[in-house]
């Protein structure tokens, strides 16, 4: 398997498995306490919750399909950078704990770095 499927396959399937099982199969705590930095009641934590992890899902599979466009690379940098800074100034505390957004969102970011560069080389290569 080529570095550029490796790295479609990492951020496709954590789009997916952050969206499926820590905010639609079980919400999990640190998921909640996120959410509800927010000032949310619980119930309306709980659907916003969900819907991310529907959004998180559903852009898992446009990622897995798109990988080789700019676009879903920039957008999983955009939403990566995001989602890091919003943890950053919410529950800063959370970027010390372990498998925390720093070791997760970081490499991710890498890994759309890496398919950018690919992409740049075969537009480069095809004028």
């Amino acid at each position: 398997m080529s570095s550029v499927q490796v790295a479609r396959c990492i951020i496709s399937f954590t789009w997916l498995y952050h969206g499926i099982f820590p905010k639609i199969v079980h919400i999990a705590p640190l998921e909640a306490l996120i959410i509800s930095s927010f000032g949310f009641s619980s119930d309306i934590s709980t659907f916003i919750t969900k819907a991310a992890g529907i959004g998180e899902i559903v852009f898992g599979v446009f990622f897995f399909i798109f990988y080789k466009t700019y676009i879903a690379n920039a957008l999983n940098i955009i939403g990566l950078t995001g989602l890091l800074a919003s943890v950053a100034v919410l529950q800063p505390q959370l970027l010390i704990e372990a498998f925390n957004p720093v070791t997760t969102n970081i490499p991710l970011i890498a890994f759309s770095v890496i398919l950018l560069s690919h992409i740049r080389k075969v537009d480069f290569k095809n004028r």
